[in-house]
């Protein structure tokens, strides 16, 4: 027994001395744990004074601000139709309540939405963690935002970080490749977008978001599962060479091309030093120009898998032009017309940036400066490539609109550093232009060889790219070429092909598999007819992650999903998909289905769900989430009527909001519940029912002793205690991807590599 318990108790001292610690750290104020990092670089100021980044009279107040912790700033998920009922609870309760408040000799400034944000859905605070935790005066704002980031109605996230989605123009129907996406909140904007419909549970668009780090994939399926769309899939491969995916369409296999691609590459991440006071200490220029190469290279691979016509949106959190505008215009330049920079200053007025700058040196860690590529000795050409420099000629440069780049400055709008550019595909890429996919080598070695452009099907020069035979396809101007990938993979002694694919390496945990029903598999007719479910119901896009055994829970992903995972299993690496709808429950069966409802997948199920529903009060509603088994009686005459016509089972609670009631809820709400013998149950997750207890009206703030304001001593699911740690945990997570995005970038190396999209409060 012993021996056995060993491995717990020692996890549970582990927790026990990293709270210790947190607790420490916290207790000793804002910066805490950071006492002997000054945050001065002489060499960071020298480099950003020279390339005169910061207009000219501005670089103190820069530099000030930079000095400076980031304001905490939140995001209410837009595509959610409860968005506009929490945000009218956030600014006639909460807001209202913690402006004019002084703590510690600190005056409270109230909430201030960002200005260039639609919708006021975005708000900014000068308020700090540490403030926001051990107040206790801010208790019951701290609680409300632990609980409502939980439940996936508010995301903590950098402001500059909100940018790049909101310039990729989002649609429905678009598909979308978040390239470098943990932890996720960009990508959890992208979901929101794909969903800014709520009457549509499957829009015909999907995100597929990956990153190299499996450990770090896992943080991004925490973020995107708080959003229960069946339209996510996550998964893990090195983005600069992540690979081709095929679908059907039409009958024929065809490539996939992406209409958005977010290009948020890893980067040095001195535009973070708000945050991240690491980087005070470790910045230096070798940061940027050991990175400045795979930068490219992510950006090119997604340039190629984006369709003709797509956007492709390029950000890091860094200043430096190394990293910025060298990118870009290497980028245009090796597109050679196919990609130009769209002009995107009237997308979000009210952001204020800078425009990219046309000029830049490179400067080497011992601070050497080169304004040239015949500059560098050769010595440095392993460190500094000819792409780090602006273009030479001033017509090309010129031509390149780099200007249109927006680099956001941390004193202007009191936010983190940022740039982002905006690429729109106007023809295909130039290596995917010229040569077709399968070329017949029967070229004699006296023979010369035509053009690129002039080679016809069955030519291919002796050093063809791999990336111009892999890339062609129908759909990039080449209809009478093979589309099946069977035929890329060819590789015999008279045909020019690619090599053939290494076997795919898999890292970190073995995923279950994704298998999806048959149509008349065994497990439908009872569920079809308990719930009576539509006969438009896509049971094709239900699966479940065991080929053997009894299937625990079903999930459901969108057609366009389903398509995508039955072409391409043994080309990705996938870790996560799809939105659980039903859970086995064996007491079930003898009620007619062994399959309950699961309240992540009720909004995607219940438009297709015509049995088995209950319309029930606001106060039928507070009765369910505040009582563990209420009986059928405590609920309304009318939901009482209804609930005894209902057999024994899973059920959906329906809350259908009166348009003459303003002072209740005027959003639909739906719930899943267990309708017993004599009494009913909500089946929600503790956090959800705290957001809709809130909804309804309902103060479900408690005190340190666990007790709530009407003197119960009982929380529903839970305490307040339980609350607590649970805040401390989400926010030490908060706290670990922010280093993690700073200090661990697995695509390259070692320095600070780092993505901008970590939690800010």
């Amino acid at each position: 027994m012993g021996r056995k318990n060993r491995p717990r108790q020692r996890a549970q001292q582990n927790r026990d001395g990293r709270a210790e610690g947190k607790r420490s750290r916290d207790d000793a104020g804002w910066g805490a744990g950071y006492s002997e990092i000054i945050k001065e670089n002489k060499l960071f100021e020298h480099y950003y004074t020279e390339l005169k980044i910061v207009p000219e009279g501005e670089f103190e107040e820069f530099m000030q601000a930079m000095r400076e912790p980031l304001p905490a700033t939140m995001r209410i998920t837009g595509y959610k139709s409860h968005a506009k009922e929490i945000l009218h609870t956030l600014k006639e309760k909460y807001f209202k309540e913690v402006q004019d408040l002084e703590v510690d000799g600190q005056k409270i400034e109230a909430p201030q939405p960002l200005s260039w944000y639609p919708d006021e859905l975005a708000w900014h605070t000068n308020l700090s963690r540490k403030i926001l935790r051990k107040s206790p005066l801010l208790e019951k704002f701290h609680q409300f935002l632990v609980s409502e980031t939980e439940s996936g109605n508010i995301s903590r996230q950098e402001a500059v970080s909100m940018i790049p989605p909101l310039l990729m123009k989002i649609e429905p129907q678009h598909k979308i490749l978040d390239m470098c996406a943990a932890p996720g909140s960009k990508t959890a904007q992208l979901i929101e977008m794909l969903h800014s419909d709520m009457d549509i549970p499957f829009p015909e668009g999907f995100v597929i978001a990956n990153d190299v780090d499996n450990k770090r994939c896992y943080l991004l399926v925490h973020q995107a599962k708080r959003l229960n769309s069946p339209c996510i899939m996550v998964v893990n491969h090195d983005a600069s060479s992540i690979p081709r995916l095929y679908f059907d369409q039409d009958g024929k296999k065809d490539i996939l091309f992406y209409d958005r691609i977010l290009c948020d590459v890893p980067c040095s991440g001195d535009g973070t030093m708000r945050k991240n006071i690491d980087v005070w200490k470790k910045w230096t220029t070798s940061n940027s120009l050991q990175l400045h190469g795979l930068q490219i290279r992510i950006a090119v691979r997604g340039v190629e898998q984006l369709a003709v016509g797509g956007r492709m949106v390029y950000s890091t959190c860094s200043l430096n032009p190394i990293e910025d505008e060298a990118v870009i215009a290497a980028l245009l330049e090796k597109s050679e017309g196919a990609l130009e920079l769209a002009d995107a200053s009237a997308d979000l007025p009210g952001l204020k940036y800078m425009p990219g700058i046309t000029s830049w040196k490179v400067m080497t860690k011992e601070g050497q400066w080169f304004s040239d590529w015949s500059e560098v000795l050769k010595s440095r050409h392993t460190q500094i490539r000819p792409t780090m420099f602006p273009p030479t000629d001033p017509e090309k440069l010129a031509s390149m609109k780099l200007e249109r780049c927006m680099r956001i400055l941390p004193h202007h709008q009191n936010t983190g550093g940022f740039f982002v550019a905006v690429l729109v595909k106007k023809a295909p890429m130039p290596w995917n232009r010229r040569y077709p996919k399968i070329c017949h080598k029967d070229v004699s070695s006296s023979s010369e060889l035509a053009p690129a452009e002039e080679l016809q099907m069955g030519e291919c020069p002796a050093d063809a790219p791999v990336e111009a035979v892999e890339g062609e396809s129908p759909a990039e101007g080449n209809p009478s070429v093979p589309d099946t990938p069977d035929l890329l993979e060819v590789k015999k002694d008279d045909v020019c092909g690619p090599p053939p694919p290494k076997k795919m390496k898999l890292f970190g945990f073995k995923e279950d598999p994704f298998v999806f029903l048959t149509e008349d598999d065994p497990i439908f007719p009872p569920v079809q007819a308990f719930y009576d479910l539509s006969p438009d119901f896509p049971k094709l896009n239900v699966l479940t992650r065991t080929h053997e055994g009894k299937k625990r829970h079903l999930y459901m992903v969108s057609k366009e999903l389903r398509n995508v995972l039955l072409n391409n299993s043994e080309r990705m690496k996938v870790i996560n998909t799809g939105v659980k709808i039903w859970s086995r429950n064996t007491d079930g069966e003898q009620f007619g289905c062994a399959f309950r409802l699961a309240q992540e997948g009720v909004y995607t199920l219940c438009p297709y769900i015509r049995a088995r529903i209950l319309n029930i009060s606001v106060e039928d509603v507070k009765v369910l989430l505040t009582q563990e088994n209420p009986f059928l009686s405590k609920l309304g005459d009318d939901a009482h009527n209804q609930a005894k016509k209902l057999g024994m089972g899973s059920i959906v609670l329906r809350y259908l909001p009166d348009p003459k009631d303003l002072n209740a809820p005027q959003c639909p709400i739906d719930l899943c519940g267990w309708r017993g013998k004599t009494s009913i149950r909500a089946f929600v997750p503790r956090n959800e029912r705290l957001h809709y207890l809130r909804m309804v009206g309902v103060e479900v703030f408690c005190d340190k002793q666990g007790k709530r304001n009407d003197g119960s001593t009982e929380i529903p699911e839970g305490s307040a205690e339980g609350l607590s740690q649970e805040a401390d945990l989400l926010e030490q997570e908060g706290e670990e991807m922010e280093q993690n995005g700073s200090e661990s970038n697995a695509n390259g190396p070692e320095p600070i590599g780092s993505t901008c999209d970590g939690s800010a409060s």
